[in-house]
């Protein structure tokens, strides 16, 4: 899909279309363009970007990979920003990104995406609602969508802090193995997290001391927002990801410390049958010389010293606080 957006000078409302719109923006000295594809052949959109516009192959290729590192790169007449987009909102905690594209020049704004992305639909709406969010330059509109993908990051989130919460009282009240396996998957999402976020910081940070020839100087209060909400954005996951570690590793610790409570039970339980085995042991044996074998008492008295020995363990135990 193929869809434009033109806007020319001192305009109330941009148009928008397809493809007929980039010959009309050629025309126009002073008019601006943003075209957004996705899902687009690959031959249509090397035409359509490496022709038509005249980017550079190598970053196009870089755009239409399926899978690639966050990254910024200058050229002369423009700056390639790759970023990761989040998927489709959902109930659950998931890591699904798309792919994003920006080229930015002096007059244009390329936007390419794998799949459907929620931010750069919200922007397109917001633009065509508002023609000056546009007038301000490709420069400002691809912060605006940088901010709206971190935006994202964020909510998606803050949705998990309860539900950290939430666990951690399950594992106290009732521990069992599908909390930690919830957890587990947690923080292997969160590691995901914030790998991406890493990246965008770095991007940025590099935008902002080292801006491309789009970016204008005044530009330079946007990317310090862009970039402080993407260490926002890092800061909680990198705080999630040790708080579910520390969640794992308690709830490895109680499971441990029970354990150790029914070793110790059953160790106690050993110390005392262990001297009434021998006993028992000893007059189990049927010979016929035994002196306590002639007694009339020797039951009794061997049942005595038998209770003896066993209250007198529960005693020291009892004593030294292991029971």
């Amino acid at each position: 899909m193929i869809r434009t957006m033109h806007l020319r000078a001192q305009a109330e409302k941009p148009a928008c279309g397809g493809e007929e719109l980039i010959a009309q923006w050629r025309i126009e000295t002073d008019a601006l363009l943003w075209v957004d594809l996705e899902d687009c052949p690959p031959e249509v959109e090397q035409r359509l970007l490496v022709e038509g516009f005249g980017l550079h192959p190598l970053a196009v290729q870089d755009a239409q990979r399926s899978r690639h590192q966050p990254k910024i790169e200058a050229f002369p007449d423009c700056a390639f920003l790759l970023l990761k987009g989040l998927g489709p909102d959902r109930d659950e905690f998931v890591f699904e990104t798309i792919q994003i594209a920006i080229f930015v020049g002096e007059r244009f704004l390329v936007t390419r995406h794998s799949g459907p992305s929620p931010s750069i639909d919200r922007l397109w709406r917001e633009t065509q609602a508002d023609a000056s969010i546009f007038a301000r330059g490709p420069d400002s509109l691809a912060l605006r969508l940088a901010r709206l993908l971190v935006d994202r990051y964020l909510q998606r989130l803050l949705t998990l802090e309860p539900q950290l919460e939430d666990l951690e009282q399950a594992i106290l009240e009732r521990p069992g193995d599908d909390i930690l396996a919830e957890l587990t998957g947690y923080k292997t999402t969160l590691r995901k997290f914030r790998r991406v976020l890493l990246y965008h910081v770095q991007i940025f940070l590099e935008l902002l001391e080292k801006p491309p020839a789009p970016f204008r100087p005044e530009r330079v209060h946007e990317v310090r927002d862009v970039f402080e909400h993407q260490e926002r954005a890092n800061s909680l996951a990198t705080l999630y990801y040790e708080v579910a570690s520390d969640l794992i590793d308690g709830y490895i610790s109680m499971a441990s410390h029970r354990l150790n409570n029914i070793m110790k039970i059953l160790t106690i339980v050993t110390a005392i049958f262990v001297p009434l085995s021998f006993l028992a042991g000893i007059y189990g044996m049927n010979f016929e010389y035994m002196p306590e074998l002639k007694s009339h008492t020797g039951y009794f008295v061997l049942l005595s010293v038998m209770a003896a020995i066993a209250t007198t363990l529960l005693l020291i135990f009892r004593r030294k606080r292991w029971l």
